[in-house]
């Protein structure tokens, strides 16, 4: 088992391969699947720990754009709602709540459970695409810097 773990982190460390992995990893992760994508982030970067940035900054895109997909998904969900009930949805607390933080709301989707389904939230409100999408970055991003660098403070020794 061990032997077979080396080998997969062997793979992993290959730039090429490793930081793909990551982004479809991060990708997948971000939408509404339940897939964690930090392991990833870490395992490659303790193999290869000069790929700390770009494993982050591919990683970041990666979740980005899936919750840009969960956006788009919530935005398609409430017009067919719309189209097949002939009425706007109603705004029960959680949707006023969020619908009152606006695009500033979406800093949360890094939130592990919860924030994926902002973002499709997000969507569902019809709140501005891009600036939605820039605060899904920027709590991503947070995200990963502060996961993959704990998990590298906890767990100093190579692999």
């Amino acid at each position: 088992m061990e032997s077979l773990l080396h080998s997969l982190l062997m793979i992993l460390a290959v730039p090429e391969v490793g930081l793909i992995s990551v982004f479809l990893v991060s990708l997948v992760s971000a939408t509404l699947l339940p897939l964690g994508s930090e392991p990833a982030v870490f395992l490659l970067v303790k193999a290869d720990p000069t790929l700390f940035w770009p494993a982050i900054a591919v990683a970041t895109l990666g979740n980005t754009l899936g919750g840009a997909i969960s956006w788009w998904m919530g935005y398609g969900a409430e017009a067919v709602y719309e189209r097949a009930t002939h009425q706007k949805p109603q705004n029960p607390r959680l949707l006023a709540w969020f619908s009152q933080f606006g695009a500033k709301a979406c800093l949360l989707s890094w939130l592990p459970v919860i924030g994926d389904p902002m973002c499709a939230l997000a969507g569902w409100l019809r709140l501005p695409f891009w600036p939605c999408v820039a605060y899904m970055a920027i709590g991503k991003f947070a995200r990963y810097v502060a996961m993959t660098g704990a998990l590298i403070w906890v767990f100093p020794g190579s692999i």
